[in-house]
């Protein structure tokens, strides 16, 4: 099977899935499709915001965490808000001084 194929296959894969649960639900396809994507830009936002943070603190093993773990925003979210806050805090003197 070339690289096309599959490509073609997993699309079509795809567009059965979201026509089952259409007429599962009821919903039209184009309504599931809009949701999905106002979902997934929900989830690339604070997943943004969160690698921004977890690179800024230097911290290697949440900035991993939160790249390979899609949790659509949760994860994110508990990190900005808690986790990013624990931990020893950087004295602001630092900066500029010599011993």
């Amino acid at each position: 099977m070339t690289f096309i194929e599959s490509i073609t296959a997993a699309s079509q894969a795809y567009n059965d899935a979201l026509s089952a649960v259409a007429v599962q639900t009821g919903i039209s396809l184009a309504v599931i499709s809009l949701i999905i994507s106002a979902i997934s830009l929900w989830a690339l936002a604070w997943k943004g915001i969160a690698l921004w943070k977890a690179a800024g603190k230097k911290s290697v093993v949440w900035f991993i965490v939160l790249l390979v773990v899609n949790t659509v925003g949760i994860l994110e979210i508990l990190y900005i808000f808690i986790f990013s806050k624990m931990g020893g805090k950087k004295s602001a003197n630092k900066k500029g001084r010599k011993r």
